[in-house]
């Protein structure tokens, strides 16, 4: 089936034939659903700290930041903005010249709201010898649209979203990139220095470093820190390769494999190679202005200030276990820290003898750890907090996605539809062992968990694999533990007109 040409293209990805030949496998026999145990809720699975809980954890983050320990605000930010426009293309190339939809409407009516709107005024009249008003009242509404999404203006519809302008100061409006580095300033900086770390695509990695080259400056005399911004890009041999509706390898025109990114789930390669303590995700386009930012500093503080209250109790019994020197009692409090704070429960833990515990307490206790911030269910897209059974019949916390559930067995489908949280990304990670080793992260992720979608080239119909998802399956077997966060905390862009949200203005 794989020609020595198809051998070459593979190796020169940095991917084996033995893995291009799984992934072909995985098309014929898809993936198994996950088996549920039920839906996470407050009390079942999800903590919601009282004021005073959340005092003593922001200052147990506090006291840990001035530790000297290492801190990255770590954010995915290689996808295009092209979905963000998707209405606005259809206008484009709708077979009216005036706003129908109510969206198109919205967008019109709204318009000298946008961040954006001085730049694209401006572009328009360089281009068009009119600004927006102007075009408007003449019906050239078009124009405006083009303008904007095309390569002759601003090209947002071929930016990536980080560097689109998001929202208006005095100043000058931001882009999100500059709203991650002020975050980075007010909850991640450590020891006078924000380390930020931004995974973008290669074709835009140019246009970041010039973004941050020119503003990094004015936010590091603000807020009286250094900055350390790094980027890196999606792995060739995190790519997957597509297939046919038959399975069989699908090919490009000129005979060539198509490989195809391998989605977010990609990124835990990159994560890996990260060197911190400490790791804060979250997505590129959930940011707020200035005004609203003080619940996410909050909340951000909170999340890692319950992560390294449980990290430092799981490093207390480890090198307990170590010494060799313990009770019975104290392995039966390990049981309970495990099975209550950490949401890990074995159903046949009591048949085993005191050494299997031991190996069991080391293996659940000495793992990357997460604290995951999910807001009230609201109806937005997303995975949900769920217990679910793993390959070694533990049951524990997991973000699925709507694709890992089988949608024919009517008691899950009721516990994914009723469940009360939703994930919004919202990442505090600890990656380092007790004994200060960075963890391999690829060795905690079930390979089980990746993805098949229909997608098209060209006309033609394919299948594409995407890897288990960075906060799903490749993160399957961290110690996760769900937070109670307001929604205030979660403000996503996913289309231009969430921008005229009062979140965003």
């Amino acid at each position: 089936m794989l020609s020595q040409e198809d051998l070459k293209q593979i190796a020169a990805k940095g991917i084996t034939e033995a893995q291009v030949e799984t992934q072909l496998e995985e098309f014929k026999k898809g993936f198994p659903f996950l088996r549920l145990d039920a839906a996470a809720g407050i009390g079942n699975g999800i903590v919601a700290p009282g004021d005073d809980e959340r005092a003593s954890y922001i200052n147990a983050w506090n006291s840990y930041k001035a530790g000297g320990k290492r801190v990255v605000k770590f954010v995915p930010a290689s996808g295009a903005a092209s979905r963000m426009f998707k209405n606005m293309f259809a206008f484009l190339n709708a077979d009216y010249d005036e706003p129908q939809t109510d969206f198109e409407k919205k967008y019109f009516d709204n318009i000298t709201k946008f961040a954006f709107h001085d730049e694209l005024d401006a572009v328009c009249l360089k281009n068009e010898g009119k600004g927006i008003a102007d075009l408007m009242a003449e019906g050239r509404y078009k124009d405006v649209v083009a303008n904007m999404l095309e390569a002759k203006g601003l090209n947002y519809g071929q930016l990536p979203k980080g560097l689109l302008l998001f929202h208006k100061y005095p100043e000058g409006p931001r882009t999100p990139l500059e709203e991650h580095l002020v975050e980075g300033a007010l909850y991640a900086a450590s020891g006078g220095e924000a380390h930020i770390h931004f995974t973008v695509s290669h074709e835009h990695r140019e246009l970041f470093e010039k973004k941050v080259a020119e503003k990094c400056a004015a936010y590091a005399d603000r807020y009286g820190i250094k900055y350390d911004v790094t980027f890196s890009e999606q792995k060739p041999n995190t790519d997957t390769i597509a297939a046919n509706p038959d399975n069989t390898p699908f090919r490009n025109e000129d005979g060539s494999l198509l490989f195809r990114p391998g989605g977010h789930g990609a990124l835990i390669q990159n994560l890996n190679d990260i060197d911190a303590d400490v790791v804060f995700i979250k997505n590129i386009d959930n940011v707020v202005p200035d005004r609203l930012k003080e619940d996410t500093v909050t909340y951000k503080q909170l999340l890692a200030g319950i992560l390294v209250t449980l990290q430092a109790k799981a490093f207390a019994y480890l090198r307990l276990l170590d010494t060799g020197n313990y009770t019975h009692d104290q392995l039966e409090e390990m049981i309970r820290f495990v099975q209550h704070d950490l949401c890990c429960r074995k159903p046949d833990i009591k048949e085993l003898e005191d050494a299997e515990l031991v190996i069991y307490l080391r293996r659940k206790l000495n793992r990357p750890m997460r604290v995951c911030g999910v807001v009230k269910n609201v109806g937005e897209p997303g995975g949900g907090p769920f217990l679910t059974y793993n390959q070694d019949g533990t049951v524990s916390l997991q973000i699925l996605e709507s694709s890992q559930i089988d949608k024919s067995n009517e008691e899950y489908m009721r516990m994914f539809t009723e469940g009360t949280h939703f994930n919004p990304v919202d990442l505090v990670c600890a990656v380092k062992d007790y004994k200060g080793n960075r963890f391999n992260l690829p060795d905690y992720v079930d390979k089980t968990t990746g993805f098949i979608s229909s997608k098209s080239k060209n006309g033609r119909e394919l299948k594409a694999l995407e890897l288990p998802g960075l906060w799903n399956g490749a993160m399957s077997d961290w110690n996760t533990v769900f937070v109670e966060v307001p929604l205030s905390t979660f403000n996503p862009v996913k289309t231009v007109n969430d921008l005229l949200r009062e979140q965003h203005q």
